[in-house]
């Protein structure tokens, strides 16, 4: 018996795709993702970590912060990072219209509750950004209130720390940015 391959969905795609329904819509390599909306939670963590590194920014103009903005790496890898740096120098580089579009300094990804949405963004999300060269993918797990720091070595993902409670979150990106993991979770 010959199996079958379903052909990939690419970016265009998705725009059949509804708006309104209140789900998220995402493309790894050609493979369709799809999410809830995040909820109150999700967004609230979202927010802590936004205001801590917004206000580092305030102080160290370096890059820009942009929360759920969309993420075109190919026709067949399209996703929306909870949170985006990219450093002033590369910002030209890095997006074309209202997209990124090339390799992100700083992903952010915070985990929904549900098997799938964790493995979406512990595995496949993980290989898209570190496949297009994020420099560090931060993995913020409410569930067990942790932070997961991967920097890019080589062409590969290197685990720097898993950090939870007292412990501070730091960056070679953002010198001198701390902030204790207790506080991200502080709902």
């Amino acid at each position: 018996m010959a199996s079958s391959i379903e052909p990939l969905l690419t970016v265009a795609d998705l725009d059949a795709f509804p708006d309104d329904d209140g789900n998220r819509y995402e493309l790894i390599g050609g493979e369709l993702f799809v999410s809830r909306a995040p909820g109150i939670p999700h967004q609230r963590v979202l927010l802590n970590l936004e205001l801590a590194l917004g206000d580092y920014l305030r102080a160290n103009p370096t890059g820009i912060l942009v929360p759920g903005a969309g993420a075109i790496f190919s026709d067949y890898d399209a996703v929306i990072p909870d949170l985006a740096f990219v450093r002033n120098e590369r910002w030209d580089q890095v997006v074309t219209g209202e997209k990124f579009t090339g390799p992100l300094d700083l992903v952010i990804e915070i985990l929904s509750p549900g098997t799938q949405n964790r493995q979406c963004d512990l595995s496949a999300k993980r290989g898209l950004y570190e496949r297009y060269g994020a420099k560090e993918y931060w993995v913020v797990d409410p569930e067990n209130r942790e932070v997961l720091v991967l920097r890019l070595k080589g062409e590969a993902f290197e685990e720097v720390s898993r950090v939870k409670g007292n412990d501070e979150i730091t960056s070679a990106l953002l010198p001198g940015f701390r902030m204790k993991v207790s506080s991200i979770f502080n709902l």
